[in-house]
């Protein structure tokens, strides 16, 4: 028995020896200046809390209108800020719109303040300022020292577990400050009801409901104290009501056990000895207070904040070792950070007894699945889901098991748009749940019914009352006159309608591979041959007067302009190389893409764009052209997609605050960097193929689940030697741009021969 034990002893220690410590390449400050907006803060892989600090108390609305400063603090935090205005439990990463921000805590000292103050006195209030050079952000923890307060405060997190660890000074007036009011994108209305219930002197209870990005959004907590406060109260920021019942009887403001209101502020009061750290773990769930106390003691039943961090940092490590790479340190910071960045979402949303809120808003269990929430589909179908089909299959499929039970759950008989708790925000074009069922059962990762995911399918593209598609149905394009965004949908559903007929064809309908096959030839109908553009088209048919390519407003597109967006036929793009003249011409026209100088008024109508985030006139920092570098390869001219790939993952890609050039929207623009630095790229998920690019790894070593490897090998790698001159997949060579998924999942090896020049000529 004892050499049984030895022996297990032994082996758990040798692959934890073997296991590269490679969460320290992590960077989650990545991205937190300018346009990523990502947060630095703690959170475990696809963890339902994400608990991070805010930096300022940006109002979505100014003078009844749209404040567009709030645009910039999505995540909450702002790398550029000076003040800290405290740390909330719920965060979405790299989104261009926002919500959530739950359940703001703060430690004071001195005079109790609940006031959050202003960024440019932070002492008038509860915030603090703080220095970066006194801020460390790692995977699964993070530091900051509160220099108003003299306060270093830590946050780690398990799964639906955030854990804090404030370390005071000597006071007989240190505070906890509990913010119910504060939000990310907040205005005076968002909060619903708020219900707090202070269960003794060191646990408290309740649940906040918000009508934001989401309507009927409820979050319920549990809050547990390490040390007994001795003294608590609240202040209502209500206004006042024609009716206010009896409750007036009692003073709620002090050590009342029982408050609810729309807008309230709490403070736990506290004795402290100079160092002493005070811990608090607080638990979220989306069913019940008594479900988010279990979830506390179940993830977390101890006071150990060191362990809840190992552990936190072991299950990233974990994570991050199933792609082994060799690259230059400046490289392997840029990947792991990638890496770590498409495992914060789609995330966990249910409790640990398999409870959830459903769309329908009743209470429901996963059954033999985890569900998901935090959908950002018109971003992340391009990349993301395409990468956790071959890295993450067994959570992709519970995610599309969730996408599924939103569908079953839905009043519109919809699969998600972009949903995060138990509500669809029907944010963005396209109905891309299809592109991510499609290419998950074409690659043999979900393991549902295929045939009702079809179904589901079929219907969501036929919700006639949605974002034009009866025009579209019935016209072939959405007229311009019916929607300000008619040609973005119009593409966007034909790519979907063409994913829709791939599934039916891989399931043998063949009479449904043909009536999507003809839908997704709808491109066609918004593309104008004598200007070679997508084009706004009327009702009557005829295109609308006096196209502007190069303006992102008011020309029929979202978030892109007709140069990003006549590029966007992802599942068919020789037909749109013969619409365009041709190969050579094509080529060309891409060319003129990547080279072309844009105007500062290019600018003027563009929240989310600037020119870090461009490269001539390929906009990076948005998603619509991820797939355009890739389109050389269709041209017969592969050297410049091998070329103009290493160039983005070195210009839009780097190791500083401000390294994204654009939202990291949930994790797409990292899964590009991931997908183009190993050598290829899913141009059409819905297909099994990836296009073939430029990797710039020397070597990956991709850890599949199935127990299999697949090596990648980049010979003569370097700055210089972009160009690849041949590739073996198993020492046979490939010889048309692609490589196959069945190839990847089966093992092998991919050998890239790199070299200084081009190659001009086929492989």
């Amino acid at each position: 028995m004892k050499k049984s034990l030895s022996f297990l002893l032994f082996l758990l220690s040798f692959f934890t020896f073997a296991q590269q410590q490679l969460f320290k390449y992590v960077r989650p400050i990545i991205g937190t200046e300018k346009m990523g907006h990502t947060y630095p803060g703690a959170t475990v892989p696809f963890g339902a809390v994400q608990l991070s600090p805010e930096t300022d108390t940006i109002s979505y609305e100014l003078n009844g209108k749209y404040n567009g400063k709030v645009y910039n603090y999505c995540a909450g935090y702002r790398y550029e800020d000076k003040t800290i205005t405290g740390f909330s439990h719920t965060h979405f990463s790299g989104t261009g719109h926002s919500d959530l921000g739950d359940f703001l805590i703060m430690p004071t000292q001195g005079k109790l303040q609940l006031n959050p103050g202003t960024a440019d006195d932070s002492k008038s209030g509860y915030r603090s300022a703080f220095s970066h050079d006194n801020e460390l952000a790692e995977a699964g923890y993070y530091k900051v020292k509160l220099d108003d307060h003299n306060i270093l405060a830590e946050l780690t997190t398990s799964k639906r577990v955030g854990m804090h660890q404030y370390t005071f000074p000597k006071s007989s007036a240190s505070h906890i400050i509990f913010d119910l009011m504060s939000g990310i994108y907040h205005y005076p209305e968002k909060n619903v009801w708020t219900y707090v219930r202070v269960v003794n002197d060191t646990l408290v209870t309740g649940y906040r409901q918000t009508n934001g990005w989401a309507r009927t959004r409820t979050v319920y907590f549990a809050m547990s104290f390490s040390k007994p406060f001795k003294k608590y109260g609240q202040q209502n920021y209500d206004d006042k009501q024609s009716y206010r019942g009896f409750w007036r009887k009692f003073d709620q403001t002090e050590n009342f056990p029982e408050i609810a209101g729309k807008n309230i502020r709490m403070y736990f009061d506290f004795d402290t000895e100079d160092q002493e750290k005070i811990k608090i773990k607080f638990a979220l769930s989306p069913v019940s207070q008594k479900n988010a106390l279990e979830n506390m003691q179940t993830e977390i039943p101890h006071w150990d904040f060191e362990q809840v961090q190992h552990e936190a940092q072991a299950e990233w490590n974990r994570e991050l070792n199933k792609i082994v790479i060799k690259a230059s340190e400046e490289d392997k910071v840029n990947f792991y950070t990638s890496m770590y960045h498409t495992f914060i979402t789609p995330t966990v949303y249910n409790d640990v007894n398999g409870e959830y809120k459903g769309l329908d808003q009743e209470i429901h269990k996963a059954e033999d699945f985890t569900n998901y929430t935090t959908f950002s589909l018109w971003d992340t179908y391009r990349a993301l889901h395409p990468f956790f089909n071959l890295i993450q299959p067994s959570r992709n499929n519970d995610m599309v098991h969730s996408m599924m039970a939103h569908y079953d759950q839905s009043a519109l008989k919809m699969l998600p748009i972009w949903s995060h708790y138990s509500n669809d925000n029907w944010c963005m074009s396209g109905y891309h749940s299809v592109s991510v069922l499609a290419d998950a059962i074409i690659k043999g990762v979900y393991k549902g019914d295929p045939q009702k995911a079809l179904e589901a399918c079929i219907v969501t593209s036929n919700q006639r009352d949605y974002e034009g598609i009866g025009y579209y149905i019935d016209n072939g394009f959405i007229p311009a006159e019916k929607s300000g965004t008619s040609i973005s949908n119009t593409l966007e559903y034909a790519y979907d309608d063409w994913c829709i007929a791939q599934l039916a064809k891989y399931l043998n309908k063949m009479d449904v591979y043909e009536e999507y096959t003809k839908r997704s030839g709808n491109w066609n109908n918004n593309y104008d041959t004598e200007t070679g553009f997508m084009r706004a088209k009327l009702a009557d048919g005829t295109f609308k007067s006096n196209p502007d390519v190069m303006s992102t407003h008011g020309q029929g597109f979202i978030e892109g302009n007709s140069w990003n967006y006549s590029f966007f036929v992802p599942h068919t793009p020789e037909l749109l190389m013969q619409k365009m003249g041709g190969p050579k011409k094509f080529a060309e026209r891409l060319d003129e893409l990547f080279t072309m100088q844009l105007p500062d008024a290019f600018f003027a109508d563009t929240e989310d764009i600037t020119r870090e985030g461009i490269i001539g006139g390929y906009v990076h920092g948005n998603e619509p052209a991820h797939h355009v570098a890739y389109l050389y390869n269709t041209a017969g001219q592969p050297w410049k997609t091998q070329e103009r790939v290493r160039m983005i993952l070195k210009m839009q890609y780097k190791n500083a605050p401000d390294g994204l050039g654009g939202n990291d929207d949930c994790g797409q623009m990292s899964a590009w960097y991931i997908f183009s630095s190993l050598g290829f790229y899913p141009v059409a998920p819905g297909s099994a193929d990836y296009a073939l690019g430029s990797p710039a790894v020397k070597s990956a070593v991709l850890q599949l689940e199935n127990g299999k490897t697949f090596s990648i090998e980049a010979k003569n790698q370097s700055d210089k030697n972009v160009y690849v001159q041949k590739v073996l997949l198993n020492g046979t060579p490939i010889k048309d741009y692609i490589l196959r998924h069945e190839d990847i999942v089966k093992g092998g090896k991919l050998v890239f021969y790199m070299g200084p020049r081009m190659f001009n000529r086929f492989f």
